[in-house]
């Protein structure tokens, strides 16, 4: 059958040409009949020719494959046996060793070859199951006599004594100790930078009498290089209440593994009634060089301090680790800071040829309040800003509904869409309310501004809108709404704040502060007061924030499937699509006012996603626990969503984020 296709392919098609050749003979043979013969008798020779000369070629041809394939199955037995990588080769099935080199006889560390042994023996451990996956490598290292190897195999079927179908692996096996222990060297010793802050030092030498000032920053000390010890490392007091500690990462896991206990042991020192020292850690590691190490450790610092201190932040080459973070913050913004602020923005402002002013997806009234703010300071300096929003899609109908009926406000309202076409270059993006470009409104209107603007009171993600012109970002403020009021105190006269945009800031206040109860601090009441001078009416504002009967009855019945976990958590699954996210924070928020209830959670369907809400009275810090879980927030508001994820699966995560944190 081979030799009848190899005849097709060498031997030329000539049987036409010879019947052409007998056709002429045959019509000669009238005319000439010498002639007639003299071509039948060409012809006839001419095809014994032909047929002789095609055999002895495809005999040729024939024996030229035979040498090749003799050559190289002659050459692949020659490389097997003589490969300078060891090799065995064995059954998958049976861990019968079929055959082995001698270099992998001397790493097995047996004298005879290993027929009738298994693989096992020779190789204790030894993983097959990556060879029947069709894997060319084995995914782990294997371990034979104290030395490592990376193992590279392939499988084939061969036909056995009785004709069946064996499967047979050939392993090569390459040395890889040394390596892999200079890959562990370079990588345990390599460095790790950290920046240690104390975070409230200026209100311990308030609290501290001039002679236990130098006894408190000793015990300070003490603690810090008795925790810094165990890093076999370098610490050093760079400022008053600054350190600097280099170590090797061969220690981090001892750190990270201990949850960074010195964050503890600095707030175990007692300094005055109520006033403990609290410190910041900001690690930097996996990095190239060291001035990229400390802009990590910087990085990380800042999201400490931004996210209330009392923490460790450790910046990776991609991402950030959070450790601590569950003690209340204090406030420790200035008035200073707020001016110089103010100062800023009005720059920008000024500088700017449109201004956008955009809050997070599904705004409420805090982030409407905080950009009619913004607008009211454009307007003083006669320029008109635009609310990124979307009108059909919020929880903010009461007060959108109030401001669009205003002559000010009658073309302030765009899309995310509109806005994203009409933008110029030198526009100025204000976003207020988020500092996660994931929750804006519009993220590809984030994207496309050059020049953005960020004003926030959450703790800071590990996502966040980075290289922002202006960023007044305080964690310690109840609202978005008052971090503008206060800027709007340096910026524009209390007349020039309209009675609607008074009460829209009032509402984002009272929203987030949940009626002055939650989150509030002097600084708080010193908003609220501005803005009654600037004409906002306290009953208008509590009118906003009224429902109707429907949405009550689904409250209730939210509240209704409440439990207890944890004896203080209450806990509340909507298993079923329907319920509207300002039922659901409302309905967290009313879960609190149950006796012995610290911190509540609510989870319901939207669409093909499980929402979020939680509430907390302080002492739980629920952003924390949702920040497992994709979340965000603050200590006492926070909120998430689970993609294409199940109701009692989301529930399950999050008692596990609850226990997890309560472990810690």
């Amino acid at each position: 059958m081979n030799n009848k296709k190899l005849s097709r392919l060498l031997e030329p098609n000539l049987k036409l040409y010879f019947l052409c050749l007998a056709l002429f003979a045959a019509a000669a043979v009238p005319v000439s009949p010498v002639l007639a013969a003299a071509e039948a008798a060409a012809t006839v020779i001419l095809y014994f020719y032909f047929s002789k000369s095609n055999q002895k070629r495809r005999q040729n041809v024939l024996q030229y494959i035979d040498s090749v394939t003799g050559s190289v199955d002659t050459a692949s037995k020659s490389t097997l046996i003589n490969s300078p990588l060891p090799i065995m080769v064995f059954r998958p099935d049976t861990g019968e060793v079929i055959w082995s080199n001698e270099d992998f006889l001397q790493l097995a560390g047996v004298r005879e070859h290993l027929f009738e042994m298994k693989v096992e023996d020779a190789v204790p451990a030894f993983p097959v199951q990556w060879l029947l996956e069709g894997k060319q490598e084995c995914p782990e290292r294997v371990l034979m006599n104290n030395r490592r190897f990376r193992v590279y195999g392939s499988l084939v079927r061969a036909k056995g004594r009785g004709g069946e179908q064996n499967l047979v692996a050939t392993t090569y096996w390459v040395d890889t100790t040394d390596d892999d222990l200079l890959r562990e060297t370079y990588t345990a010793t390599r460095p790790v930078l950290a920046l240690l802050m104390v975070d409230n030092y200026e209100d311990l030498m308030k609290a501290c009498a001039d002679t236990a000032r130098s006894a408190v920053l000793a015990q300070i000390d003490e603690k810090l290089n008795n925790w810094a010890a165990a890093g076999d490392g370098l610490l050093l007091k760079t400022e008053r209440d600054r350190y600097l500690f280099l170590f090797e990462e061969q220690y981090y896991d001892h750190f990270a593994a201990e949850k960074f206990s010195v964050l503890d042991a600095i707030r175990d020192i007692k300094v005055g009634e109520g006033v403990h020292p609290t410190l910041s850690i900001g690690i930097g590691k996996d990095a190239d060089s060291i001035p990229e190490l400390y802009k990590n450790a910087n990085l990380s610092m800042e999201m400490a301090l931004s996210r209330g201190g009392d923490q460790a932040v450790v910046r990776g080459r991609v991402d950030f680790a959070f450790y601590g973070g569950r003690a209340k913050t204090t406030e420790k913004r200035t008035k200073v800071k707020s001016r110089v602020m103010a100062n800023a923005l009005s720059e920008l402002v000024a500088d700017a040829t449109e201004i956008y002013v955009m809050g997070h997806s599904f705004a409420d009234m805090d982030a409407v309040g905080a950009a009619v703010g913004i607008c009211c300071a454009a307007r003083r300096q006669g320029k008109r800003a635009q609310i990124v929003i979307d009108l059909e899609h919020n929880a903010s109908e009461a007060v959108l509904k109030k401001l669009r009926a205003m002559p000010e406000y009658a073309d302030v309202f765009i899309s995310g869409s509109d806005a994203f076409l009409k933008m110029r270059p030198g526009a100025l993006l204000v976003v207020v309310d988020t500092n996660r470009p994931d929750m804006v409104e519009n993220p590809q209107l984030l994207e496309s501004c050059n020049r953005v603007a960020v004003i926030d009171h959450h703790r800071r993600a590990a996502k966040y809108i980075e290289n922002a012109a202006f960023s007044f970002h305080e964690p310690y403020a109840s609202s978005a709404s008052e971090l503008v009021t206060e800027l709007l105190q340096y910026m524009v006269e209390p007349t020039d704040l309209l009675r609607e945009e008074a009460e829209a800031l009032l509402a984002g206040i009272v929203l987030d502060t949940k009626h002055f109860s939650l989150r509030t601090g002097g600084r708080t009441f010193e908003a609220a007061a501005f803005l009654r001078r600037a004409g906002a009416d306290t009953a208008d504002v509590q009118r906003l924030f009224q429902n109707d009967l429907s949405d009550m009855v689904s409250r209730y019945d939210i509240i209704r499937r409440a439990e207890l976990y944890r004896e203080d958590i209450a806990l509340a699954v909507v298993p079923q699509d329907g319920v509207e996210r300002v039922t659901a924070a409302q309905a967290a928020d009313e879960l609190l006012t149950l006796k012995g209830v610290k911190a509540s959670f609510v989870l319901y369907r939207s669409g093909e996603d499980v929402l979020m809400s939680a509430r907390s009275l302080g002492e739980i810090n629920v952003q924390v626990i949702l920040e497992a879980l994709g979340g965000g927030g603050n200590s006492s508001t926070a909120g998430g969503r689970v993609a294409g994820s199940d109701v009692l699966a989301v529930r399950s995560r999050l008692t596990d984020a609850i226990d997890a944190y309560f472990e810690k």
